[in-house]
């Protein structure tokens, strides 16, 4: 008897991918997915993506100017593994650090962007990291444009540098203070992760905070709120959760993203801007 076939043989790697949400977990064809911006047709589910990918499906076709790439991390408290821990995500990665910035457009109106990577330390926040979200939030003050950031850690400030990461939350926030009184707007994209102490800081201080729907947003971890016994559950640290509560303008899915922070732009500098009103 002839042997039957094995069609998984013919099938190319990378072709197919499982949707990522456990309830749907429906095959997906790649190409088609990327053509639905990595969201499971299925269920909805946002798959998570690279800084590079949000600045693809973000700003004006090659529009963006990237800024502040000589900043490196160093081991200012010599933890140990520190250093190689940093190599492999650069490895896995190809980027140098969790944070992307730089000068773009958006319907051709000048913006500066801020990114958090997830894929790099969970997007965590260093020394480097602060200081790149910072100085795109002031170059937006400088160039009187707005200010778009979008965050994906789900580690807030890195242990490995102790007090010189917990800084950043008052210098990021602090930013963005001058850049309300300046009159810019600054919008912040809530995606999967959001939490700890960048949710506690800069992702959660722009005029106009929209979130991706599923997307994890919270202070404290789901092991450390179950451990406290407050009642919350597990969608406590969910974006409708924290929309629900106040915390979120809007929930939009990222197909819709484009189009609304080109309205929000488009309102925002219909008419000449004072210097010093704020918005």
């Amino acid at each position: 008897m002839t042997a039957r076939p094995d069609w998984r043989a013919r099938v190319p790697d990378g072709m197919w991918l499982k949707c990522e949400n456990p309830s749907c977990a429906q095959l997906l064809y790649v190409k088609e997915l990327e053509r639905n911006l990595m969201v499971c047709a299925q269920c909805g589910y946002h798959f998570r993506l690279t800084a590079r990918q949000r600045i693809r499906i973000t700003a004006d076709p090659d529009s963006f100017e990237e800024t502040d790439t000589d900043l490196v991390t160093l081991n200012p408290l010599d933890m140990d593994g520190y250093e190689q821990k940093l190599a492999r995500h650069r490895a896995k990665t190809g980027e140098t650090e969790a944070a992307i910035v730089g000068r773009a457009a958006v319907s051709g109106h000048p913006i500066t962007l801020g990114i958090t990577d997830p894929f790099f330390t969970v997007g965590s926040m260093g020394s480097v990291v602060g200081e790149k979200i910072a100085r795109c939030v002031e170059h937006a003050n400088e160039m009187r444009c707005p200010c778009i950031l979008i965050s994906g850690s789900g580690a807030g400030a890195r242990m490995e540098e102790g007090i010189l990461s917990l800084m950043q939350m008052a210098k990021t926030s602090a930013a963005i203070g001058r850049l309300r009184r300046a009159g810019q707007l600054c919008v912040t994209i809530l995606t999967n992760p959001t939490m700890a102490g960048v949710y506690a800081s800069w992702a959660s201080l722009g005029d106009i905070i929209l979130a991706e729907p599923g997307a994890m947003v919270g202070f404290a971890g789901q092991r450390v709120v179950k451990g406290t016994k407050s009642g919350l559950g597990a969608e406590a640290q969910s974006s409708e959760f924290q929309h629900e509560h106040g915390m979120v303008d809007r929930i939009v899915p990222r197909g819709d993203m484009r189009p609304i922070l080109e309205r929000l732009i488009a309102m925002a500098y219909a008419a000449p801007r004072r210097r010093g009103v704020a918005s």
